[in-house]
Protein backbone atom coordinates (compact mmCIF):
# COMPACT_ATOMS: atom_id res chain seq x y z
CA UNK A 1 0.00 0.00 0.00
CA UNK A 2 2.79 2.57 0.77
CA UNK A 3 4.22 1.79 -2.73
CA UNK A 4 0.82 3.34 -4.13
CA UNK A 5 1.67 6.46 -2.35
CA UNK A 6 5.16 6.65 -4.43
CA UNK A 7 3.88 4.89 -8.05
CA UNK A 8 0.40 7.19 -8.76
CA UNK A 9 2.46 10.27 -8.72
CA UNK A 10 4.98 8.92 -10.69
CA UNK A 11 2.39 7.79 -13.38
CA UNK A 12 0.49 10.87 -13.17
CA UNK A 13 3.72 12.94 -14.05
CA UNK A 14 4.39 10.99 -16.69
CA UNK A 15 1.13 11.04 -18.42
CA UNK A 16 1.60 14.50 -18.06
CA UNK A 17 4.70 14.64 -19.70
CA UNK A 18 3.50 12.61 -22.38
CA UNK A 19 0.41 14.96 -22.90
CA UNK A 20 2.74 17.78 -22.86
CA UNK A 21 4.73 16.39 -25.38
CA UNK A 22 1.51 15.71 -27.53
CA UNK A 23 0.30 19.19 -27.34
CA UNK A 24 4.01 20.49 -28.26
CA UNK A 25 4.05 18.60 -31.52
CA UNK A 26 0.31 19.89 -32.58
CA UNK A 27 1.58 23.30 -31.86
CA UNK A 28 4.63 23.26 -33.63
CA UNK A 29 3.19 21.77 -37.02
CA UNK A 30 4.08 17.56 -36.88
CA UNK A 31 1.01 16.69 -38.28
CA UNK A 32 -0.10 19.32 -40.54
CA UNK A 33 0.82 17.48 -43.60
CA UNK A 34 0.38 13.49 -43.27
CA UNK A 35 0.02 12.14 -47.14
CA UNK A 36 3.07 14.78 -48.12
CA UNK A 37 6.11 12.63 -46.19
CA UNK A 38 4.18 9.16 -47.38
CA UNK A 39 4.43 10.37 -50.96
CA UNK A 40 7.50 11.63 -51.13
CA UNK A 41 9.58 9.28 -50.50
CA UNK A 42 7.84 7.21 -53.61
CA UNK A 43 9.32 9.57 -55.94
CA UNK A 44 13.27 10.28 -56.57
CA UNK A 45 13.97 14.50 -56.69
CA UNK A 46 16.25 13.74 -59.37
CA UNK A 47 12.85 12.41 -61.69
CA UNK A 48 11.42 15.42 -61.18
CA UNK A 49 14.64 17.64 -62.04
CA UNK A 50 14.18 16.03 -65.71
CA UNK A 51 10.52 15.96 -66.49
Amino acid sequence: MSSLVFLIPVALLLGGAALGAFLWSLKSGQYDDLDGAAERILFDEEDEENR
